[in-house]
Order: C-alpha cells, then structure tokens, then sequence
C-alpha cells in the first residue's frame, strides 16, 4: 500500500468507494431513524454532497489537504483528508473513507497515521475527528481510540417543525 496526495483523476473512483462506504449509513440507518422530511432535508442528495466535495478536499494552499491509499494493482482504497482548524495548534481529520473490501487490512490506521503525522508537522498538538454513535460508525470509533483520541459525547436532536 502507497499513500500518496488526492489527484483529479482519482475522483470517479473515490466518488464510487464513498457511495459505496457510506450507503449502508445513509440509506439503512439515517433514513429510518430521522424519518423522510428531515432525512430529506439533511441527507436527501448525499451522493451529489460527496461529488461536490471531493475537489475541494485537496487544497494546499487553504489548508485541506488529502491522500488516497494506493495498491499495487491500482485499487484505491481509502481516502483521508484533514485540515487545521481555526484555533491554534489544533488540527482535524475532517473526513475518513475505507472501501468495505479493505477493511481490516490496517488502511484505516494507515491513513489516520498519515493525516496525524502531517498536522504535528504542521504545527498541530491537538487533532479532533467526529464519527457517528450509532453501529455503523463503531469500527471507526475503535480506530479513533486506538489511535489514542478520547471520545467525547455530544447529543444532537433533530426534528421536522
């Protein structure tokens, strides 16, 4: 496995393992808990969000920055990027994607390592990652605390008015 920065022509295929990684979330777990309208208004074009995303993901200059996990035979296998956050010395893994064919091969750590040792260069002492309490997102949240990060809870409450 290669890390190596996001590229332009990576897009169709990281566009392709974000729908497939996070379908199972959106459509399986969101959908029935939040209930159509807000469902709708909060997640209701998630696919196109991923695609309108992706090329801002990778933008040095703005302080994103991105890298994919290359094989050998050319899969990508996950994708990571992260950014410094507004207070200082403080930086994020913003967003975290392994394809479900690549997990537990160690892609997910490899790429957190990454984005890690890229912000302690950059200055960081402090890196904050937001996943999801719900079944879906337990595999990252065991990767976030092996990494050594504390959870910490938050409740969200959202409803139709």
């Amino acid at each position: 496995m290669h890390l190596r920065p996001l590229r332009v022509d990576d897009h169709p295929a990281l566009l392709d393992l974000l729908v497939e990684t996070f379908a199972p979330f959106f459509e399986e777990y969101a959908r029935p808990l939040l209930g159509e309208a807000v469902y709708r208004h909060q997640h209701g074009h998630w696919a196109d969000d991923y695609r309108d995303e992706l090329p801002t993901l990778h933008a040095p200059g703005s302080g994103r920055h991105a890298a994919v996990a290359h094989l050998a035979d050319g899969t990508l296998a996950g994708l990571v990027s992260w950014r410094f956050g507004d207070r200082p010395r403080h930086g994020e893994i913003y967003l975290l994607a392994v394809s479900p064919r690549h997990r537990r091969q160690h892609v997910g750590r490899a790429l957190c390592e990454h984005a890690i040792d890229h912000l302690r260069a950059g200055g960081a002492e402090v890196v904050q990652v937001g996943t999801g309490g719900d079944p879906f997102h337990a595999p990252a949240r065991a990767l976030y605390e092996g990494l050594g990060l504390t959870p910490v809870p938050v409740t969200v409450y959202l409803g139709a008015i």
